[in-house]
């Protein structure tokens, strides 16, 4: 969104893409998730009388105009990349498969995953946390909107502290809500570490890559 109540800034997107695009040159296979809460959320669905599985599903279609927003954006600055939906829609994006995505993956494109996974009931963190487990991603990179996972909400608590490193097992015991517990539990399982960082500072996504000690580490 932006700076905007609702919808796609297109300068944000332009800038998230030009990000991608520095870390896809160093040769990184990178598949992305991309949310859709700009749009529609389907946690609030009650709020507004529809039925929850239904509110999911549109959900994940919220998630698939993103997708489609920023695989524009990265053609338009020489990023080749696909996009992949869990949810069939072939006029506008490749049905998911794992084995293309990792082919894909392997030919040097971004592979953005929408439509979540393709249930509803399940996050968008669960998906990036099964995506990234089926196509073996060496580490799971949370951007977000903060600079970390704290011990309270820094937004409405100055006195919140950020972990610098933190156990999946504390994440789920402290319920931090840095991600669901589902999305934790399946990175716990495989084994995938995960950093959580601030996606508005220029280059965090490549300081990320590189191993750089930025945002919080979660692992065993």
């Amino acid at each position: 969104m932006g700076s905007r109540a609702f919808g796609i800034d297109p300068t944000l997107v332009r800038y998230i893409a030009g990000e991608i695009r520095g870390v896809n040159r160093l040769g990184v296979q990178l598949g992305v998730v991309v949310g859709g809460g700009n749009i529609f959320r389907g946690l609030e669905s009650d709020a507004r009388g529809i039925e929850r599985a239904t509110a999911d599903h549109m959900g994940m279609l919220a998630t698939v105009i993103n997708s489609l927003a920023l695989q524009s954006a990265l053609e338009g600055i020489g990023c080749d990349s696909r996009v992949q939906s869990a949810i069939e829609m072939r006029q506008v994006a490749e049905p998911y498969i794992r084995r293309r995505a990792i082919r894909h993956l392997e030919k040097g494109r971004v592979v953005i995953f929408a439509a979540g996974t393709g249930n509803p009931y399940f996050t968008t963190d669960t998906a990036a946390s099964l995506r990234a487990a089926e196509i073996h991603a060496e580490m799971l990179l949370k951007a977000t909107k903060v600079d970390g996972i704290y011990d309270r909400d820094p937004v409405k608590d100055s006195r919140a502290k950020m972990y610098r490193k933190i156990s999946y097992t504390d994440v789920l015991a402290k319920n931090l809500r840095a991600m669901d517990s589902t999305a934790i539990s399946l990175c716990r399982e495989n084994r995938i570490p995960v950093r959580v960082f601030n996606l508005g500072k220029k280059g965090n996504i490549r300081d990320a890559v590189c191993g750089k000690s930025i945002g919080t580490l979660v692992e065993g």
